[in-house]
């Protein structure tokens, strides 16, 4: 299980990852790496480049853990790679199919898949035709989940049932492909997001590091909102997350407000005390918030074709 407010539980296929823009600069996960490899974890021994990675948080993949979802019987919201980023560019493609594959199989599941990397999901989702028979965009990437349902093929996870392509929608119906925008220099990744089938299209504004202005929510479905927590946190504006409530509200996007960050927390007050003297030293008890930024919608989950 886990802590992170709108999830139920998370999937690690791989872990580890590298820094590429400001909000990474304090990344709880490549702490946290550190940690688990320091006590043995066995996910955590392989270390990565010093300068935007760390120890035990070199790119790893985990096909040991492909199956895990086959065995949870009771159905959850699943954050995908709390510990990493699914389309970070040394993830090989056959094993992306693979996973794909696993969440095509577990349609009582609901994935939410966060990244830093929409170009590349883009491009792989689509996998626009080149074989010359004029393929809609995704069928061959649907092809080879489906070679990943096959017993046979070098790329089978164990337990997968032959015939995925034919029983699952595209873009995958319980699948949420979401992308961080912390500043209004990155609100680029939207665009690249659009180009991504999914049949949730999600936007994590989680650390805010600035406003973002320029943050085009047309076709977005959901937003989260979230300030930086941890030692040294930069802080957040109250005016940037009301200027982006305002922003979903005309977009017709579903706001989550998540947490106003250990900053606002620290030097916020509430009865004559700092809310954290109160415990809330993530800024993420709504108790304490403005009234009008306790907010906490999902989005609408949005029916597609097979």
């Amino acid at each position: 299980m886990t802590n992170i407010e709108w999830t139920e539980q998370t999937w690690n296929p791989t872990t580890g990852c590298d820094r590429i823009s400001p909000g990474c600069d304090r990344c709880y996960a490549l702490t946290m790496a550190k940690r688990l490899k320091g006590m043995g974890q066995a996910k955590y021994q392989n270390d990565g480049d010093p300068r935007t990675s760390g120890p035990g948080f070199g790119l790893t993949a985990h096909p040991e853990v492909l199956t895990e979802p086959l065995r949870w019987k009771k159905p959850r919201k699943v954050f995908v790679n709390s510990m990493s980023d699914l389309f970070h560019a040394r993830v090989p493609r056959n094993f992306l199919t693979r996973v794909f594959a696993v969440m095509a199989a577990t349609p009582q599941h609901t994935y939410q898949i966060l990244t830093k990397r929409p170009e590349r999901a883009a491009r792989i989702l689509t996998d626009l035709c080149t074989c010359g028979n004029g393929c809609v965009p995704g069928t061959h990437f649907r092809s080879s989940m489906e070679w990943a349902a096959t017993s046979h093929s070098p790329t089978y996870v164990p337990g997968l049932k032959h015939g995925i392509y034919r029983r699952a929608g595209w873009p995958l119906p319980n699948v949420w492909i979401g992308t961080s925008i912390e500043s209004a220099n990155y609100a680029r990744r939207a665009d690249a997001l659009r180009e991504t089938p999914a049949s949730v299209r999600f936007i994590s504004a989680e650390p805010l590091l600035g406003p973002v202005p320029n943050l085009d929510l047309s076709d977005i479905d959901w937003l989260i909102i979230g300030g930086e927590s941890g030692s040294g946190a930069r802080p957040i504006q109250i005016n940037w997350v009301e200027d982006l409530l305002v922003n979903a509200a005309e977009s017709a996007t579903a706001p989550f407000v998540k947490q106003l960050g250990t900053a606002w927390a620290r030097d916020t007050t509430w009865a004559g005390k700092t809310v954290a003297a109160h415990g809330d030293t993530k800024g993420g008890n709504p108790h304490y918030w403005p009234a009008h930024l306790r907010v906490r919608e999902y989005p609408q989950q949005v029916t597609v074709d097979g």
